[in-house]
C-alpha cells in the first residue's frame, strides 16, 4: 500500500509540474475589465469573462502567458516591442494585462509590411534609415487613420545584438510594428528546434500568437523549423502551433478576413503544391495541404518573405498568397532585389471586410510599378517589361504611337537590370547573390517605324500606369 501511495503521489507531481494553474485579467487603462479576450500559452487557450478574468492550466513547455489584443484596443509598446505578453515564472502564477482603447476607428486600417531588413553589419543601419524615413513619409499621409506594421522576418542576419539598434529606427516611423521570427533570426547551433527560437523570444516575446484590427484576426507563425544542425531549416509548422492555431480559430466565426504572416513562403508555384518537392524544402512549407485545410473556411490571405522575390500565387478561391520583395533589396549588395523588384514594402488598405494593397518602392514614387526595356542585347526588337507586383487579375497592354498594339506576352527572364548589377559576383560584399528569373516579365515585337512604346499597366483595382520611350 506504501508503494501505492508513493507512486500516486509521483504521479500527481507530475501531472502538476506539466500543468499549472495560472490565472490573470485583462484590463483598460481605467481599469475597467474587457471580456472576451483570448488567453493562450501557446497552446491552450481561453477567454476572459464578463469580468475580465481568466483561469487557464498552462503547459509545462511555456514559456509565455498572452493576449490576442482584441478589436478596438492596442497593446502597450516598449522600445519597438508590443508588450501583449508576460514571461511565466514558477513563483507567479497571477498576470494581468492592461490595453488600451484605440482612439482611432480601426475598422479601417492601414498595414504596411516589410520583408528582410536582414542588417547583417552596422554599416548597414544607415541605409535602414533612409528606407525607414521613406515609410514614415509615406505613412504621414494617412494621419487620420490606424497604422501599423509587420516585420515578416530576417530583422537581422546572424548578428542578433543589431536588434536594439533596428528597434531604435524602425520605431521612429511612429507606429506600432508586430514581428515574425526569420530563419536568420533563429538561436543556432542548439540540438533542436526548440532551442532555435531563444534569441528572437528575448527582444521580440512569443514566435507564435494572433491579434485583432478592425474585422480582421492577424495570426503570426513560426514556419522556420531548424533541424538540430549548424544553421539549417526547413519549410515546417509544428505539431504544437497546429494545435494552439486549432484553438486560436475555433474563436473566429467561419467567412471571417484572416491574415496569416509566417517568413518562409507555404508555396511559390502550383508545381509545388501539386506535389512533394525535396529541391525546396528550405523555400516553402512542406506540410501545407494540412495547413490549407485548417485556414479553407476563411478569406485568407497569406503572407510572407524569405525569397527577396515578389510573387502572387492563388492557392484556391479562399485562400492567397503574396509573397513580398525584400527591404534590403539584394541584401544591401544593390538597389533592387534578385528579380529586379525595387526594395520597397507592401502597403495594404483594410475598409471592414474589403482590402486593397500595392507596392511602394523605396526613393519612387507609388506610381512606380514597372520598368521597361528596348531593343537588349538579350531582345533586339523588342520592349520588355518587369511588372514585379503583377497578378493574373492585371493587364498589361502594348501601344506603339498612341495605338493599341496587343495584351503583352508574360514570360520568365531575368531582369536586365538585375542581371548586370549581380553580373560580377566577385565585385559584390556577398558573393553568393545573382539575379534570379522571374514570371513577373513582359514582352511584344517593336514595329521599326514606331516612334513612340508605351506600356499601360492596369491593375486588379483599376489603377492604370504607364511608361513611354520616344526613338
Amino acid at each position: 500500500m506504501k508503494r501505492i501511495i508513493l507512486i500516486l503521489s509521483a504521479a500527481a507531481m507530475t501531472l502538476n509540474a506539466s500543468a499549472a494553474m495560472i490565472k490573470g485579467s485583462v484590463k483598460d487603462t481605467e481599469g475597467r475589465p474587457v471580456a472576451g479576450v483570448v488567453v493562450t500559452d501557446g497552446l491552450n487557450t481561453v477567454k476572459t469573462d464578463a469580468k475580465g478574468r481568466f483561469r487557464m492550466d498552462a503547459d509545462d513547455d511555456s514559456r509565455f502567458v498572452y493576449i490576442s489584443t482584441p478589436s478596438g484596443y492596442v497593446s502597450a509598446t516598449l522600445e519597438g516591442k508590443t508588450l501583449f505578453y508576460k514571461e511565466i515564472s514558477k513563483d507567479i502564477r497571477k498576470y494581468d494585462f492592461i490595453v488600451r482603447k484605440n482612439e482611432k476607428d480601426d475598422t479601417s486600417h492601414n498595414l504596411i509590411v516589410i520583408a528582410d531588413p536582414q542588417i547583417s553589419e552596422r554599416s548597414e543601419l544607415p541605409e535602414l534609415q533612409k528606407h525607414a524615413d521613406d515609410i514614415t513619409a509615406f505613412v504621414g499621409q494617412y494621419d487620420q487613420d490606424y497604422t501599423f506594421g509587420l516585420c515578416l522576418g530576417d530583422i537581422v542576419g546572424w548578428d542578433h545584438s543589431i536588434y536594439p539598434e533596428y528597434n531604435r529606427i524602425m520605431n521612429g516611423s511612429g507606429f506600432e510594428y508586430r514581428y515574425v521570427i526569420g530563419n536568420h533570426d533563429m538561436t543556432n547551433y542548439g540540438r533542436s528546434f526548440e532551442t532555435s527560437m531563444k534569441n528572437y523570444e528575448d527582444m521580440y516575446g512569443p514566435c507564435w500568437y494572433s491579434f485583432n484590427v478592425g474585422n480582421v484576426h492577424y495570426i503570426v507563425l513560426n514556419n522556420n523549423f531548424y533541424v538540430g544542425r549548424d544553421y539549417f531549416y526547413i519549410g515546417y509548422i509544428d505539431e504544437r502551433q497546429l494545435r494552439w492555431l486549432e484553438n486560436d480559430l475555433s474563436y473566429v466565426p467561419e467567412g471571417s478576413r484572416v491574415i496569416v504572416s509566417m517568413h518562409i513562403p507555404t508555396t511559390m508555384d502550383k508545381s509545388d503544391r501539386d506535389a512533394f518537392q525535396y529541391g525546396v524544402i528550405g523555400d516553402n512549407l512542406c506540410n501545407k495541404p494540412s495547413f490549407y485545410q485548417m485556414l479553407e473556411p476563411y478569406q485568407t490571405l497569406i503572407l510572407s518573405g524569405h525569397m527577396h522575390t515578389a510573387d502572387f500565387e492563388q492557392i484556391s478561391d479562399n485562400i492567397l498568397e503574396i509573397n513580398i520583395a525584400g527591404l534590403c533589396g539584394a541584401w544591401w549588395c544593390g538597389e533592387v532585389c534578385i528579380d529586379g523588384s525595387p526594395a520597397g514594402f507592401k502597403v495594404f488598405d483594410i475598409d471592414g471586410d474589403s482590402m486593397k494593397w500595392i507596392y511602394k518602392g523605396c526613393g519612387h514614387p507609388l506610381d512606380y510599378q514597372m520598368k521597361i526595356y528596348a531593343d537588349t542585347e538579350d531582345y533586339p526588337g523588342q520592349i520588355i517589361a518587369n511588372v514585379w507586383d503583377y497578378d493574373p487579375e492585371w493587364k498589361v497592354e502594348y501601344f506603339e504611337d498612341g495605338v493599341k498594339v496587343c495584351d503583352m506576352e508574360r514570360f520568365k527572364a531575368q531582369d536586365p537590370l538585375a542581371k548586370e548589377l549581380y553580373k560580377d559576383p566577385s565585385s559584390l560584399k556577398r558573393t553568393w547573390v545573382y539575379a534570379a528569373p522571374t514570371e513577373n516579365m513582359f514582352k511584344a515585337s517593336v514595329s521599326p517605324e514606331a516612334k513612340t512604346i508605351e506600356v499601360k499597366v492596369t491593375d486588379r483595382f483599376g489603377r492604370v500606369y504607364r511608361k513611354e520611350i520616344c526613338r
